[in-house]
C-alpha cells in the first residue's frame, strides 16, 4: 500500500498527539503550524466565586495553567483533546463536551445553574463562535479571560512548499475556519495552489471546508463531528481506498 503523508496545520503544541495517531496508521506527518501561540503576560484571572472555567482549546488550558496555580475549580472543555490537556496539567474536575462550542454550551446548561456563580471563558485574542453569548442568553454570567494570542504565520515553510512540489503530501488536515482561510491565502502567495490537485483536504467543520472552496483539492471531506477522532475516521476512510 502506498505511504500517505499528511499535512497538519495545527499549532505545534496541539499537533504532537495527532502526529502520533497518524504514525500508528503508518502515515508520515508534516507539521506546518499556520498559527503561532503566544501566551499573554497577564495577571491570573480572578476565580473567586467562579463555579466553572470553560476552555475551548488546549492552548487555553495551557495558558490558564501558566497563569494560575488553581486546579480545583471545575473545568469544562470543548472536546476530548482539550480535556486530556487539562487533566495532564493537574486540573482535578474536568468534563468534555466532545464537540464544538455549541456542544460545550449545552453541556454547561445541563450541568450548571446560572445562580450558582459566574463562569470564566479562557480564550485567545480571536474567538470562534459565541459561547459567551449563548450562555448569557441562558442566564449565566460569563467573563472572558484573554490569556493568549494566536497570530497567523507570514508564509508557508520552504519544507512544506517543497513537499507539495514533490507530490509528497496526500492529505491536509484543517481544524478551524481561521486556519483554512490562512492556508488558502498562503497557498496563493507561495505558488502552491496548482499543486493541490493530488491532495485531499479533511476539515473539522463545514465552516472550515467552505474556506477551502476556491482551491483545487482532489477531494474535500468534512468530519462527521467536530472532533479529532472524527477527523481520523475520515483519514482512515482515505487509507481504505489507497491502491496497494
Amino acid at each position: 500500500m502506498r505511504k500517505l503523508r499528511a499535512l497538519i496545520t495545527r499549532p505545534r503544541s496541539e499537533a504532537d498527539a495527532l502526529a502520533a495517531a497518524l504514525a500508528r496508521r503508518g502515515i508520515v506527518a508534516t507539521v506546518e503550524p499556520l498559527i503561532e501561540i503566544r501566551f499573554a503576560a497577564a495577571a491570573a484571572p480572578d476565580l473567586s466565586g467562579v463555579q466553572a472555567v470553560l476552555c475551548t482549546s488546549a492552548n487555553g488550558v495551557r495558558a490558564l495553567a501558566q497563569a494560575s496555580a488553581e486546579r480545583g475549580v471545575p473545568l469544562f472543555a470543548v472536546g476530548d483533546v482539550t480535556a486530556s490537556r487539562a487533566r495532564a496539567e493537574g486540573f482535578l474536575s474536568v468534563e468534555s463536551a466532545g464537540g464544538d462550542a455549541g456542544d460545550l454550551a449545552r453541556l454547561v446548561c445541563a450541568r450548571l445553574h446560572p445562580g450558582a456563580g459566574r463562569l470564566v471563558h479562557v480564550a485567545g485574542n480571536a474567538v470562534a463562535g459565541d459561547l459567551a453569548g449563548a450562555l448569557r442568553g441562558a442566564g449565566f454570567a460569563v467573563d472572558r479571560a484573554v490569556l493568549y494570542e494566536a497570530r497567523p504565520v507570514a508564509r508557508l515553510s520552504e519544507a512544506a512548499i517543497a513537499a507539495f512540489a514533490a507530490g509528497e503530501i496526500g492529505v491536509a488536515l484543517f481544524f478551524s475556519p481561521r486556519t483554512a482561510v490562512i492556508f488558502a491565502r498562503l497557498a496563493a502567495a507561495c505558488g502552491v495552489v496548482e499543486m493541490l490537485d493530488a491532495v485531499d483536504a479533511v476539515s473539522i467543520s463545514p465552516g472550515a471546508d467552505a474556506a477551502l472552496a476556491g482551491l483545487p483539492f482532489r477531494e474535500r471531506l468534512i468530519a462527521a463531528a467536530p472532533t479529532q477522532a472524527a477527523m481520523l475516521d475520515r483519514v482512515d476512510a482515505l487509507l481504505a481506498v489507497l491502491p496497494a
